[in-house]
């Protein structure tokens, strides 16, 4: 998506660590005009799938899956990373690693809002390692759903997450593909 990556290019900032910084637009403050651009390429990329359920996980995702929702006409689903007290009954839970925030927690969703008779579409701002992904798609295996497949906003493609994903059978469309990142910027491939 040529839109996005113009966009990287613009305002993205390479942080140490190997971080792309993309919170002037993307994950900290959203630009929402811009979020309708990309859940209009994640319709068309997924015009072929019949979905009903979106599942990202907190909290980046959020503002993405919903805006990406609308054009899809279904409702979204997040797993959140803590039990809270709103959350009663039984629960799907998996266990993921945090590239960004170097930690490992539980995801859970509610069973009541996972049904064996969803088809269900991830979406995520970043693939990295592929640990939030494979987490989700756990998620929906437990609820015994279908998973349809994902849709990625930026993809580090230098990192093995994708390679990991796409081996385990689940289509991913990443909008950017970054194929090396250095203080001078960014290589799309």
């Amino acid at each position: 998506m040529q839109l996005l990556k113009d966009r990287i290019i613009k305002d993205g900032k390479i942080a140490e660590g190997n971080i792309l910084k993309v919170d002037s637009f993307l994950n900290h403050q959203m630009d929402v005009a811009f979020f309708c651009e990309i859940g209009k390429e994640f319709k068309r990329r997924f015009a072929d799938c019949e979905i009903t359920k979106i599942l990202t996980i907190e909290a980046s995702g959020i503002g993405i899956a919903c805006i990406a929702a609308q054009y899809f006409d279904v409702p979204v689903v997040f797993a959140k990373k803590n039990k809270t007290k709103n959350i009663s009954g039984e629960v799907y839970k998996s266990r993921v690693d945090s590239f960004t925030h170097d930690k490992h927690y539980d995801i859970i969703v509610s069973k009541e809002f996972l049904l064996p008779s969803d088809k269900v579409l991830l979406i995520d701002d970043f693939l990295a390692n592929g640990s939030a992904l494979l987490g989700l798609a756990e998620l929906v295996s437990s609820a015994g759903a279908t998973l349809v497949g994902a849709g990625i906003v930026i993809e580090k493609a230098f990192q093995c997450g994708g390679e990991i994903v796409r081996g385990r059978d689940i289509r991913v469309e990443s909008l950017a593909r970054i194929k090396e990142m250095s203080k001078d910027g960014v290589i799309f491939g």
